[in-house]
C-alpha cells in the first residue's frame, strides 16, 4: 500500500436477503495496488455475522467474529503507518523471499 491512504474503517453490508452481515474494510482515500495499478477503496474480509442474533450462541459468535475483524483492521492500519513513516514491518518479514524475488524478476522481464 502506498502512503496515500490515511484511514481504515471496518464496515458491514447486508447479504443473503438481510439475514447476515459481511465485514469489509473501507480505505480512505484509497490505495494503489502495486500488481494491478488500480486504486482500491474496499477489501472484503470474508467474515460474516448474523444480522439479528436469535440466541446466546449467535451473539457470542458475532462478538468473536467482530473482534477478529477489528484485529484485521488494526493490522492493515499498522502496515499503512509502518510504510508511511518507514518503520520496519514484521508482517512483510514473514513472507516468502522466493515468491517476492520471482515477482520482482517477472516484473523486470516484462519491461524488456
Amino acid at each position: 500500500m502506498s502512503n496515500i491512504c490515511k484511514t481504515v474503517t471496518l464496515r458491514t453490508r447486508k447479504i443473503k436477503k438481510g439475514t447476515q452481515l459481511s465485514f469489509y474494510l473501507d480505505y480512505y482515500p484509497g490505495y494503489r495496488d502495486e500488481s494491478t495499478m488500480k486504486v482500491q477503496r474496499h477489501e472484503s474480509l470474508g467474515i460474516y455475522i448474523f444480522a439479528k442474533p436469535k440466541n446466546q450462541r449467535e451473539r457470542d459468535y458475532n462478538e468473536r467474529m467482530t473482534e477478529k475483524a477489528e484485529a484485521l483492521r488494526c493490522r492493515r492500519y499498522e502496515s499503512i503507518v509502518n510504510e508511511r513513516y518507514d518503520f520496519f514491518d514484521r508482517e512483510k518479514e514473514k513472507g516468502s523471499f522466493l515468491a517476492w524475488f520471482k515477482k520482482k524478476a517477472d516484473a523486470r522481464n516484462t519491461k524488456w
